[in-house]
């Protein structure tokens, strides 16, 4: 299938202000903008931003996706915003993906393809030459700011030039510490083997009632610093740029009351693959990768607990939601806010009796929640695929910022403006990769379709194939099915067509393992 001529021609001409921009000035340099750029950026009115980012959030669990949560406050933003129903993380990892989505490029580009300060991890930091769209923003004339988790190197939002930054560790611990080890982890879930529980007879390795209330939470210490940094935007007299990125609701899944004990275990409904069996699937998923992921202790009321607790979860965020949208009406902010709400990935809950995220291409770890709320902009449903590697250059171009060099996700603007017709002929595909877990190579490659999902591991002997429209819940893999081979090869050869678009350094290898199909 031909490549997407579009956005070709966009990458080409990123690419060609990328050089012009690297040949004048250094990117370490904040300065980087000319006066005369920076002159007209003031001249215009500016749009507020404010990016809210939650960690591990499944895309199925809200109220306006018919999930078992009530989120009217999520609700309310997503009738106002547009939705991108099937939007797909880049990675099932928290820094690679995360990197992705603040620069527009593949971790093959940035240098930063598996976790930070992890166990294992080779990596400290994503190199501060990748500006991102905090340095953009920050160059564009904004006031910008940062709170909580960021995940790509310690002092590495201070570094991108961000007026202000909240008092979370990791803004202002030394570069290049020490790496964290999960010893505690590993002596829970012993313990749990042994039929020991922790406080209150849970597994707080999995799911925990937090003491105290919402008021007294992390969670709630960064909503109110998130408050202070819209109050100081508003302050400043510059255009607002801002980033309010919550723990929630990362495994384990721990809340207060009332959340903890916000849904009946007993009434949760599991999913149809909930414990599936792994049969014709790559070795590696039944690996404990973490100590965690040894769940041959939960029983399917630990498991029932885990998906309350979550909900719980997800409860709590709606209530975030909900009062940074108030501050930022306080502030007087919101006229002209546009608001982009995203998870960095999903998460298992004892699909295919997987926990948390490994290497896969699971639909419950590749699919996210997006919306994007833009003055100006009709609400509406987007159906396409689309990728969290696409908000950069949406943001990019819809507050004008400067260019910082090679971009592989495209601009989401004209189908903000016009819906899924924006793109009618076109390949309609989301490209996913996780190339490392924490210190271990996997290079998988897989590419979502509408109707099937092809996915490359080039680290296994088997590759896998989905029917998504019969199997939504992937439990059956048709690599070897003669009934598909048609369609596997079509989708061999787009994915070819995406490596070869991002320059990937795996199509050789690749095009060398399909080259029956390829030739």
């Amino acid at each position: 299938m031909l490549l997407n001529h579009n956005r070709k021609i966009k990458k080409f001409f990123a690419a060609l202000a990328g050089a012009l921009a690297l040949t004048a000035c250094s990117l370490t340099d904040t300065s980087s903008v000319s006066n005369k750029q920076a002159q007209v950026n003031s001249d215009k009115k500016q749009s507020n931003v404010l990016i809210i980012m939650f960690d591990d959030m499944r895309f199925d669990t809200f109220s306006y996706r018919n999930g078992p949560v009530n989120t009217p406050n999520i609700d309310n933003l997503a009738a106002q915003s547009v939705r991108f129903d099937n939007a797909m993380t880049t990675t099932g990892l928290c820094s690679p993906s995360r990197a992705a989505f603040f620069t527009g490029r593949w971790g093959h580009k940035t240098g930063l393809d598996d976790n930070l300060d992890i166990y294992r991890t080779r990596l400290f930091e994503l190199n501060p030459n990748e500006g991102g769209l905090i340095r953009r923003a920050k160059d564009a004339g904004f006031y910008t700011g940062f709170v909580g988790k960021w995940h790509l190197g310690h002092q590495g939002v201070a570094l991108r030039g961000a007026d202000y930054i909240s008092d979370d560790h990791e803004h202002h611990a030394k570069r290049f510490q020490r790496t964290w080890v999960p010893y505690s982890t590993e002596s829970d879930i012993l313990a749990y083997k042994e039929g020991k529980l922790g406080k209150n007879g849970e597994k707080t390795s999995y799911y925990q009632t937090l003491p105290g209330t919402y008021e007294t939470s992390h969670t709630a210490h960064l909503v109110h610093q998130a408050e202070e940094m819209m109050k100081q935007a508003k302050n400043s007299g510059k255009p607002f740029f801002g980033v309010a990125s919550f723990h929630q609701p990362h495994p384990p899944y721990r809340v207060p009351e009332p959340y903890a004990s916000m849904f009946d275990p007993n009434k949760i409904k599991l999913p149809p693959n909930f414990m599936a069996s792994n049969e014709g699937k790559p070795l590696g998923q039944n690996r404990v990768l973490w100590p965690w992921h040894d769940v041959s202790h939960m029983t399917e009321m630990d498991w029932r607990k885990a998906h309350s607790f979550y909900y719980g979860a997800i409860a709590m965020v709606d209530r975030v939601v909900g009062e940074l949208i108030q501050s930022a009406k306080e502030n007087g902010l919101y006229e002209d806010l546009t608001i982009v709400l995203v998870g960095d990935q999903g998460s298992m809950l004892g699909e295919h009796g997987l926990f948390d995220k490994m290497p896969y291409a699971y639909d419950e770890l590749m699919r996210i929640p997006l919306l994007i709320k833009a003055p100006g902009t009709e609400p509406k449903i987007v159906t396409r695929q689309v990728s969290l590697i696409d908000v950069a250059p949406t943001l990019g171009e819809l507050l004008s910022l400067p260019n910082d060099g090679d971009v592989d996700g495209h601009s989401l603007l004209p189908l903000m403006e016009k819906g899924d017709v924006a793109e009618a002929g076109q390949p309609d595909t989301a490209l996913y990769a996780y190339e490392w877990y924490n210190g271990a190579w996997y290079g998988i490659k897989a590419l979502r379709t509408p109707e099937f999902k092809f996915v490359w591991n080039p680290g296994e002997s088997v590759d896998e194939f989905y029917d998504l429209k019969n199997d939504p819940y992937e439990m059956t893999n048709l690599i070897k099915s003669e009934k598909h081979k048609a369609q596997i090869a079509e989708h061999v050869k787009m994915l070819d067509a995406e490596l070869a678009r991002t320059e990937d350094p795996s199509l050789e290898k690749f095009r060398i393992h399909f080259r029956d199909i390829l030739k």
